[in-house]
């Protein structure tokens, strides 16, 4: 199969081997406080970080330090939130393709300090086509997004997103068959999607900037995930452990099962051990696990913790030293210690829960953001700032129920 792109501004053709991948309601409003005219943004003292949060019928944007909503903006459909990369921008993986929110606020550099900025948050009319709109990943300086539907992985650099009529120019590549995965760019301008086909997905393959394959795994069933630790090592999830990218090479750490899925991951460049979830009933139509897997990737080992509670794939954080951050279903935020598996603190946040059957359905999320773990609860329409070094828990009251939470920073 031969497929175009452009990379770099240049047209390009490449032949590809068979590349395939893996991968509530509201309450009663009241009137909208916000202003009625946007305002623009302008140099301000502090920075300013918000979140983005959405419920059934939109999207919310919140302030990071007194949690109040900044505005609100109707948009239907089931919406997922991914940072785009820029500290800026949010990406909504909506229907049709992944829409740009401009959260309003960011950070510029400048030398040996730094210049903050806040203005109106504003749900842009730019809309990256997609027809099944997947993951975006942002890393080595620019964001893949992947189409489950066609197979096409759009890359720009986030830097492009300050125009507000118009998208960045595109880098396109466009696998061999259609399926539910992801790209995670690196360094050079290559990158690495996972592979297999509509009816499984078996591994990861590393293609350089030109589109042609240079190295490949096909050792990760059921491949699902990705994140980054430290040195830059990339590690994806199977049903029997993860694989490992360092260095321009893949190594597989084992579970210690034979069926052991780590399909979510949590990473953090100040630490070399991975956090993920941990299931070991294939059949299972729910599985609602006890127990973590900590991944060394120095080692390429799995270590296993207990946690005398459940959890779900938004439960998984990390600390700003690389603790391991994990809600339960007791309502208790975990902070464990990634290099021993030792629990340090256990901070209650929320009455204990129930993971639903539908997991689109609302529930308990985490999202943290240097010393501090947001985590959302549905049951009391509830946004609470958790302080991971003191304990502190600041609370605020959402005008919806919330689902998904994201920060850009």
């Amino acid at each position: 199969m031969t497929t175009f792109f452009r990379y770099g501004g240049t047209a390009l053709t490449a032949a590809f081997a068979t590349l395939a991948t893996a991968c509530a309601g509201t309450t009663g409003a009241e009137e909208s406080t916000y202003p009625a005219t946007p305002v623009p943004a302008t140099e301000v003292s502090s920075a300013q970080p918000r979140l983005t949060l959405t419920y059934d019928g939109g999207v919310l944007v919140a302030d990071e330090g007194d949690l109040a909503v900044v505005d609100e903006f109707e948009l239907d459909g089931f919406n997922r939130l991914s940072p785009a990369g820029d500290g800026r921008h949010v990406l909504i993986s909506t229907d049709g393709g992944f829409r740009v929110l401009d959260t309003g606020s960011w950070t510029e550099a400048h030398g040996d300090h730094d210049h903050h900025y806040a203005g109106s948050p504003t749900l842009t009319a730019l809309k990256f086509d997609a027809e099944k709109p997947g993951h975006a990943v942002a890393h080595a300086g620019v964001t893949a997004l992947f189409d489950d539907g066609t197979g096409r992985i759009d890359v720009f650099d986030p830097a492009g997103l300050e125009s507000a009529t118009e998208l960045p120019p595109l880098d396109s590549y466009t696998l061999a068959e259609a399926h539910h995965g992801l790209a995670v760019p690196v360094p050079g301008g290559g990158m690495l999607v996972t592979l297999g086909d509509s009816d499984k997905r078996t591994g990861v393959a590393l293609l350089d900037k030109s589109g042609a394959e240079i190295v490949r795994t096909e050792d990760c069933p059921g491949i699902h995930g990705a994140t980054v630790a430290a040195d830059g090592v990339v590690v994806f999830g199977c049903e029997d452990g993860t694989v490992i990218f360092r260095k321009g090479s893949f190594e597989k750490a084992s579970a210690p099962d034979p069926y052991g899925r780590i399909g979510n991951q949590s990473g953090t460049v100040n630490s070399p051990v991975v956090l993920g979830d941990y299931k070991t009933d294939p059949d299972a139509e729910l599985e609602r696990p006890e127990r973590i897997a900590l991944v060394d990737t120095r080692t390429a080992s799995v270590r296993l913790v207990d946690l005398g509670t459940s959890y779900t794939f938004r439960s998984l954080g990390r600390g700003p030293h690389g603790e391991a951050l994990v809600l339960g279903t007791d309502g208790d935020l975990r902070i464990i210690d990634p290099e021993t598996g030792e629990l340090v603190r256990r901070i209650p946040v929320t009455e204990p829960w129930i993971e639903p059957d539908d997991w689109q359905s609302p529930r308990p999320a985490l999202e943290v953001h240097d010393t501090t773990a947001f985590v959302i609860d549905p049951a009391t329409n509830s946004l609470h700032a958790v302080d991971v070094v003191s304990g502190e828990i600041r609370s605020a009251e959402l005008p919806y129920t919330p689902n998904e939470i994201s920060s850009v920073a």
